[in-house]
């Protein structure tokens, strides 16, 4: 087959999760199949919308087609983007077109793809489609509630108030006329988008969480919703053998953005006893570091001397420059995460996983069996239970051990095998359409 993946960024501009498994699966569909990916750049000093062909770094059997949005990033439909993308459906003639993410692209190229009646296939990584920020993650809170507070629903005015309101004026008058405005603008995007979600042929899910969530409360028919995990290189997370002469080590892999939880746990940190250490790692975003590298810096008396700022680091090599330098990973995000590729890639590698007992998270990691679950947002409570591991480090050896509790052998699924379900998936879709 020739397939058509399509994703918001591609490693390594752009290394976040659905980014890294995207990847990770175009190279695993390469082995048999010829693999394109239509992904996007933010170059201010080349013209908008502007196409160029490059291959995969890791992978020259993978072509990589990258438009340009240095401008025109934070929309959610462009007749340009559909345009360049239509173009290539033509030129290439793909079989069928995979979905990974379509914010800072374009909701309507599923149009074109439809209009030529090619199969499509979407795999759901957050709440994207049915909040326009994403995260169910609120921008503004009431007085008295926690910053960016957790969001129960999408509502179009409570939308415009609550993660809008940064583009409102400052003048008290003029509040509902602006409330109004973009009121309308949440309405005619969830619309639009809604019509986008019934043009797709099949939604991937890879937690039953996050499946539950788009079937109870976007509305996508049970029939087009399919569960699948996601799939992993496990060779990449083979052989671990952790850096001898170190006290307890805890690590957190993830972007420095509030969503995250990292103040979280640099706060949560700063209750342990003992001198265990703290190794973050990700990209540096500027400003939003800096902030928590303060936090870090202003914990009492040698704290902050424990907390490293590490470098970002290619997947292929997790292992030798992560899980080998840690002893259990953190994942504290405030938001419902629905199937983090590092819980899996840690359990993978016998490492323990400390999470919140909150969606996709508390699916994967299961209370004193394979990691450890604190209150969700509670960071009083995320300290209590990475002071049990700083305690017990040969307890936490053994919950690493337990690995991946949805299988017999504690593995977690395999990108090869994974690859070969989504090819099951594709050619049925494609047999239906009476095209094979």
């Amino acid at each position: 087959m020739k397939v058509f993946q399509v994703i918001h960024g591609y490693p390594m501009r752009y290394n976040a999760g659905s980014e890294v498994y995207t990847q990770g699966l175009c190279q695993a569909l390469a082995d048999r199949h010829e693999v394109h990916v239509f992904t996007r750049q933010e170059n201010a000093f080349l013209p908008e919308y502007e196409l160029q062909r490059e291959t995969d770094p890791a992978d020259p059997r993978v072509a990589v087609h990258v438009i340009n949005m240095a401008r025109a990033r934070d929309g959610y439909s462009h007749r340009e983007v559909d345009g360049a993308f239509a173009g290539l459906l033509d030129d290439l003639q793909p079989d069928v077109v995979h979905i990974g993410h379509l914010n800072h692209l374009s909701t309507s190229l599923v149009f074109p793809a439809r209009q030529r009646s090619i199969p499509v296939v979407f795999t759901l990584h957050d709440y994207w489609l049915m909040c326009p920020r994403g995260q169910f993650i609120q921008m503004y809170e009431d007085e008295g509630q926690q910053p960016w507070p957790v969001c129960d629903g999408q509502e179009d005015r409570k939308c415009a108030v609550r993660c809008y309101r940064r583009y409102f004026g400052n003048d008290d008058d003029e509040f509902e006329r602006d409330a109004a405005y973009w009121t309308g603008w949440v309405g005619r995007r969830m619309a639009h988008v809604r019509r986008v979600r019934n043009a797709v042929d099949v939604f991937l899910a890879p937690a039953r969480y996050l499946l539950g969530r788009f079937r109870d409360d976007f509305g996508i028919p049970e029939d087009k919703l399919v569960y699948l995990d996601y799939g992993f290189h496990r060779e990449r997370m083979a052989g671990r053998a952790r850096n001898a002469g170190e006290s307890f080590t805890f690590g957190y892999i993830g972007t420095h953005i509030p969503a995250k939880g990292v103040n979280h746990l640099i706060q949560a940190f700063g209750e342990l006893t003992g001198r265990p250490r703290l190794r973050i790692w990700g990209r540096d975003r500027g400003v939003e570091t800096a902030g928590l590298k303060r936090m870090a810096e202003a914990l009492d008396g040698d704290v902050s001397d424990r907390v490293e700022w590490m470098t970002e680091y290619r997947n292929q090599d997790i292992v030798r420059d992560v899980f080998n330098r840690c002893d259990a990973i953190v994942v504290p995000s405030i938001w419902a995460e629905n199937s983090p590729l590092v819980i899996h890639e840690a359990l993978q590698a016998g490492v323990p996983v400390i999470t919140a007992d909150y969606g996709g998270m508390a699916e994967y990691v299961r209370h004193e069996q394979n990691g450890l679950l604190f209150n969700h947002r509670d960071p009083s409570s995320l300290a209590r239970q990475m002071q049990r591991l700083v305690a017990s480090p040969e307890w936490a050896g053994q919950l690493g051990r337990r690995g991946y509790l949805q299988s017999d052998d504690g593995n977690v699924p395999d990108m090869t095998e994974h690859a070969l379900e989504i090819e099951r998936i594709y050619t049925d879709l494609l047999s239906r359409r009476g095209t094979i």
